[in-house]
């Protein structure tokens, strides 16, 4: 205090120890003395927000700034690292990740035992008698499976599976969608060459989202498509051993290359439709059978398929079921356990996720026949494999939601039935829990 108003001297080890309060809050001299001497600066909250320091030590910038002028705090940073991290656990907690690392680990172990097979051994067996096996075994399994979950209200597994055959026209479209798959790649390849169809055979990745977006009406981000459209160059790039070759992308003597380009075109965009109209029945069917119904289903309408095909084709090199090996047998058990494992992951994921796990299995293969059989392992081949994994992290570390679907209202038994003819023509819906 100061009652007559009397000047006081201002010493030198004051003005040192303002300049250094000055420093400390950000500001220069020139800024303290702009701010003192301006007539119009009033201690308004604006104002004081604009002169007071955050409590990082960064200065506070007005909210009239644009967003492009202000600078990126450790909160933020913090925020979007934690929110990465969360949905990287969530991805990778639960049924859905285990299910789709096995299933990566199925076909990558299929792929290089397949090769080992044709390649090494030459086996002369007909690859249509190892999925009508690998088919019964699937069917078999799922049969067990469905006995070990009937519930105790439930009809004996004779009248249950007699229900599920009765009900089983929407997975034999499936299987006829499958058997006209093989006939259109068995026609592509009589009319151009294996690199050709290898780049071709890619966009089914595309065809995937695309039907998904379609019939199932889910929106995904800008994000998770670019991450699809790298992911299929960077597959496309890893195959470059294949088209790479100038006989493999030559096209075959004799053939049409427009009908070999359109077989495989409609080939690709089947696959796309058939895992979406898998994963909407496995999920929005009215009936709401359990996952070893649909298989069973499935691996029974799938029979008849590839046994036309067998006897079409009179068996293999050997004759009907013919050449026959453990190494054979092992494919069929393999090829069984890839149909079981591609219901679990749509059923706990998506079609979307089933088909990243697929082609991270193409690169775990090639890594595998190249250390255990010599396959071919380029520098370009090696720069697309790790295209490929940061594709699938960036499309599953997308936080952005994708719509769950909701399975359409279930068709009530009628209770009001008087007579035992009325009871016998209700239809056997109880659902099972196998789920």
């Amino acid at each position: 205090m100061n009652p007559s108003n009397t000047p006081v001297p201002i010493q030198s080890s004051d003005i040192h120890h303002g300049k250094d309060i000055l420093r400390s809050t950000g500001m220069s001299d020139g800024t303290a003395r702009r701010v003192t001497a301006s007539p119009s600066t009033k201690s308004t909250p604006t104002a004081m927000a604009a002169k007071t320091p955050s409590s990082d030590g960064a200065n506070h910038v007005p909210a009239s700034a644009s967003k492009a002028d202000r600078p990126v705090t450790t909160s933020q940073i913090q925020t979007y690292l934690s929110v990465t991290f969360k949905n990287f656990l969530g991805f990778m907690s639960g049924m859905k990740m285990l299910v789709l690392v096995i299933l990566c680990l199925q076909n990558s172990i299929f792929t290089v035992l397949r090769r080992y097979s044709q390649g090494v051994l030459r086996e002369s067996y007909s690859k249509h008698e190892v999925l009508l096996v690998g088919e019964i075994i699937k069917m078999a399994f799922s049969a067990w499976m469905i006995s070990k979950s009937l519930p105790e209200d439930c009809p004996d597994l004779k009248t249950r599976l007699q229900y599920l055959v009765d009900t089983s026209k929407k997975m034999f479209i499936l299987a006829l969608i499958y058997g006209a798959m093989n006939i259109l790649s068995f026609v592509s390849l009589r009319n151009i060459g294996a690199g050709m169809f290898t780049i071709f055979a890619q966009c089914k990745i595309m065809t995937t989202a695309t039907c998904s977006a379609i019939i199932l009406k889910r929106s995904y981000s800008w994000a998770r498509w670019r991450a699809l459209i790298s992911l299929m160059m960077g597959v496309l790039l890893f195959s470059e051993p294949i088209w790479g070759n100038p006989d493999n992308m030559a096209a075959n003597e004799g053939g049409n290359a427009l009908v070999g380009t359109a077989a495989v075109l409609i080939e690709v965009t089947l696959s796309g439709f058939a895992s979406i109209y898998f994963e909407k029945v496995i999920k929005t069917d009215p009936l709401q059978l359990g996952i070893w119904e649909r298989n069973f289903q499935l691996a029974l309408s799938s029979c008849p398929v590839y046994l036309a095909f067998m006897l079409f084709n009179r068996g293999g090199e050997a004759g009907l079921f013919g050449g026959w090996s453990l190494v054979s047998f092992m494919l069929s058990l393999l090829g069984a356990a890839g149909g079981l494992l591609v219901a679990l992951s749509i059923k706990y994921g998506d079609s979307i996720l089933k088909t990243l796990a697929t082609t991270g299995a193409i690169i775990l293969s090639s890594l595998l026949d190249h250390y255990l059989l010599g396959g071919p392992l380029t520098a370009v081949m090696m720069i697309a494999g790790v295209q490929v994994i940061i594709s699938i992290c960036n499309y599953t570390f997308d936080a952005t939601p994708v719509e769950p679907l909701v399975p359409e209202p279930v068709n009530k038994i009628d209770l009001s039935a008087k007579t035992q003819d009325d009871v016998e023509e209700a239809p056997l819906i109880s659902k099972s829990t196998s789920e």
